[in-house]
């Protein structure tokens, strides 16, 4: 092949790949490691409080039902912006160390429960339809596939902060719901559930 003709076929595909924004977001997607509100990456299993991004906009995460049950499923924003919730851990389907943004994630409260029923979050895909689909407990951890499509969650960048969004894609096969984890108000309680305002967060260490 002449010098002139490789020269030309080189731009061509240097222009191919980096002149399309689609082929470059395929090839080099952002895996940014997460960090929390002290500028630290993010740690696979080390315990954090999800809080809200913005001030005056109630507190951390907890647990609620609507009726005083022994083991509530149903994952609310305490109103109380003082309070910090309970703690959480991540976990990166790859067993990664530093949890990333755009990657599938398992995300559980680090409590105990006299129950002994998981902690570890869940989309509900029995919530009625057309919605709204509520975040709730009761997923599986690990073995990324068809089987535990529902238990995997995103963390994306969003504005200044991040939100939580479930879109997994740990089952190439699979149909899902993909959506932005918002506030839901359900009879009072501040649900966590999929909804067209993200839900601002940031990430403190426990």
């Amino acid at each position: 092949m002449k010098p002139t003709t490789s020269l030309i076929l080189l731009s061509y595909l240097i222009f191919t790949i980096f002149g399309n924004p689609l082929l470059t977001s395929a090839v080099d997607p952002s895996t940014e490691p997460v960090r929390d509100t002290a500028g630290q990456d993010i740690v696979s299993g080390t315990s954090y409080y999800i809080l809200p991004g913005r001030g005056g906009n109630g507190g951390g995460l907890i647990l609620t039902s609507p009726r005083r049950q022994t083991c509530p499923r149903q994952i609310a924003q305490d109103p109380n912006e003082a309070n910090h919730g309970l703690p959480l851990s991540f976990s990166p389907w790859n067993h990664e160390r530093t949890v990333r943004v755009n990657t599938d994630i398992n995300i559980k409260f680090n409590i105990r429960r006299a129950c002994n029923e998981s902690t570890v979050w869940r989309f509900d895909a029995n919530s009625q339809v057309p919605g709204p689909y509520f975040i709730t407990l009761g997923g599986v951890e690990g073995n990324p596939g068809r089987e535990t499509i529902t238990n995997w969650f995103k963390i994306q960048r969003f504005e200044d902060g991040y939100n939580l969004q479930y879109c997994p894609t740990v089952c190439q096969s699979c149909r899902i719901i993909c959506g932005d984890i918002g506030i839901i108000n359900d009879n009072g309680r501040r649900r966590l559930g999929l909804s067209e305002t993200p839900f601002k967060v940031v990430f403190k260490k426990a």
